[in-house]
């Protein structure tokens, strides 16, 4: 069983890239549960989900000590830093977070997302780039199924959109293989 946290401000897309690990995840033929939670302002307030996915039943969607984090802003950090378990990894947008991680017994992943987007011209793929890079480090889902669950959800969606947030996934991808390691 892994529990993985997805976590930053509302509007960041964070809920969205749980889901649509989820979805990918289930149709990957695991066992899945998705606990989206925002704050009662939405867009800036703080936005999180956490995703558990298992070959096995899983008893509990609540991940009180999250294998894996994708965290999207500085107070996501230093809120979820301390519940991480130990040898966890957690995934920092690098671009709007200025400081590494204190303890020494989880690892992280720098992406500068925000940058990355930038330069394929759309602040609104940040998210799928993160969602690329934590695909491509933990294995567990691909970017295949990442993609069939993303068609699933925005059915309606125009080719061009698609073919965006295809290539922000794939930056992701080549960003973690190009050498950070776990």
């Amino acid at each position: 069983m892994k529990k993985t946290v997805f976590s930053g401000f509302g509007g960041q897309g964070v809920l969205m890239i749980g889901y649509v690990f989820a979805v990918a995840s289930m149709r990957d033929g695991k066992e899945v549960t998705y606990l989206p939670s925002y704050g009662a302002e939405m867009r800036g307030g703080t936005a999180n989900c956490t995703v558990v996915v298992s070959d096995d039943e899983i008893f509990s969607p609540v991940a009180s000590t999250p294998d894996f984090a994708v965290i999207m802003n500085k107070p996501s950090l230093v809120k979820y830093e301390n519940m991480m378990r130990s040898g966890g990894v957690m995934f920092l947008n690098s671009s709007v977070i200025d400081q590494d991680i204190i303890r020494e017994d989880i690892s992280e992943v720098l992406i500068p997302a925000n940058d990355m987007a930038k330069e394929l011209g759309s602040d609104r793929v940040t998210n799928m780039i993160m969602l690329g890079a934590f695909v491509a480090k933990t294995r567990l889902t691909t970017i295949e199924s990442i993609m069939n669950g993303l068609q699933e959800i925005v059915k309606g969606k125009s080719s061009s959109v698609m073919k965006l947030n295809r290539i922000a996934l794939d930056r992701g991808v080549d960003y973690v293989l190009k050498g950070t390691s776990l």
